[in-house]
């Protein structure tokens, strides 16, 4: 099983007992994700948290029109789930699906909620991950709210450097809320300034 990336994560991150490091490992699943292929599907429940260990997901929803619309991108060492769908046992209202072959992690979330319970440390790192995923989400809709197409461009590139490189500009322009030309004029501006 593959594991490095999540091993060097998480032990990076907290001081967890050698114990609790072995169980949440034996509790994971590795699984290779075909480039395409769904994780969680509208009208699912979700069930597990995702760490990509390799490769890159996105979650997205879709809307009347069949528009697309990208909440999230995880690429390495990012952990991507549907919230309401884990915690609340509802249908999920978004797609995670893999944008490369990618190897993640599968994390039951029934497990991950035993276990911090078992161990502060575990818990206490568990809880600096929801806030953290909640001040990115809110720091999201602000900019979506406020920003101009330029400045959320100059964020992604900032909270996403190496996603730029790997999906289409569709999927760039999707994610910011604006059509792949008005993309394509921001990034023509900010070309010619520097």
């Amino acid at each position: 099983m593959n594991t490095f990336n999540f091993t060097t994560f998480l032990t990076s991150n907290i001081d967890i007992e050698r114990q609790y490091l072995d169980k949440l490992l034996d509790s994971c699943k590795v699984k290779q994700v075909a480039k395409g292929e769904y994780l969680v599907r509208v009208g699912e429940h979700c069930h597990h948290s995702f760490f990509v260990e390799k490769g890159l997901l996105r979650q997205f929803s879709i809307d009347d029109k069949g528009k697309e619309h990208i909440i999230q991108f995880a690429p390495e060492n990012w952990f991507v789930t549907d919230r309401e769908s884990v915690y609340f046992d509802q249908p999920s209202k978004f797609f995670i699906q893999a944008v490369e072959d990618s190897t993640v992690l599968f994390l039951e979330e029934h497990f991950i909620a035993a276990l911090a319970r078992e161990d502060q440390a575990f818990a206490d790192f568990n809880n600096r991950l929801l806030h953290n995923h909640i001040r990115h989400l809110q720091k999201r809709i602000n900019l979506l709210l406020s920003a101009s197409a330029e400045e959320r461009y100059l964020d992604f590139v900032k909270t996403y450097p190496d996603v730029l490189l790997r999906v289409p500009q569709t999927m760039v322009a999707s994610y910011l809320g604006i059509t792949p030309e008005s993309l394509s004029r921001v990034r023509k501006e900010l070309a010619s300034r520097y």
